[in-house]
């Protein structure tokens, strides 16, 4: 079960109750953030990416995961950091994996940061264990990226343009990587037949956070992995 604390928000003094999401793990077992109830939770002010991200032990496979570091919104307009203990230590015995990829369970996606999260989330399960947002941002969107592969996470409202599509593709071929594309809005036309004719696999993320394919790489890469 996830972890329940009482959070007291220093600014308004107002009492809450924060359960800590679950997220799954790629062996498909629930992992959820352990939480510290003696530390007292911090106001969010400037935010940088490194400090969005936690890492966590799943307690049935021993992997270690990084994960949205728990926050709490206080009606006063206070955004509250939820202090997280340190790692905890793997099960004495874990379950042999089943033969095949774990089926994907992924978060629903209401905010960018939501997206994000279902997009790497996508790609773990994909083999890519050591993605993180990409040191070169791309012109629109959030870059992502791994040992061998780049990937572009589109929040946006409007759809993925051929613009988007092939400066994507030229930043991965420049660093002999493979590319995804994830949008929440689609893709025109004339990108998606770009993306079939140099071979970028493109998804469309739903309100679940499940990655749909739309083309025929996006096809081949779902139904084969990494």
């Amino acid at each position: 079960m996830p972890e329940s604390v009482p959070v007291r928000c220093p600014v308004c003094h107002r009492a809450h109750r924060y359960t800590a999401p679950s997220y799954p793990c790629a062996c498909g077992a629930p992992v959820a953030p352990p939480l510290d109830p003696d530390a007292v939770p911090v106001p969010v002010g400037h935010r940088a990416w490194q400090e969005e991200w936690v890492t966590v032990r799943c307690g049935h496979c021993g992997h270690d995961g990084e994960w949205p570091r728990p926050e709490l919104g206080c009606p006063c307009g206070t955004v509250l950091r939820i202090p997280v203990a340190g790692p905890r230590a793997p099960a004495p015995a874990a379950l042999p994996k089943s033969p095949g990829r774990p089926a994907f369970r992924s978060v629903p996606i209401r905010t960018a940061r939501d997206a994000v999260t279902a997009a790497v989330l996508y790609l773990r399960l994909l083999g890519h264990e050591d993605v993180r947002r990409a040191h070169r941002s791309p012109p629109a969107g959030v870059g992502l990226a791994g040992r061998g592969v780049l990937a572009r996470v589109d929040p946006s409202s409007r759809p993925a343009t051929l613009r988007d599509v092939e400066c994507l593709w030229l930043t991965a071929m420049t660093e002999s990587a493979r590319c995804l594309y994830f949008s929440l809005a689609g893709y025109a036309e004339d990108a998606r037949a770009r993306a079939d004719a140099l071979g970028v696999p493109l998804f469309l993320l739903d309100p679940t956070g499940v990655p749909q394919p739309v083309n025929g790489p996006a096809d081949a890469l779902d139904a084969g992995g990494a």
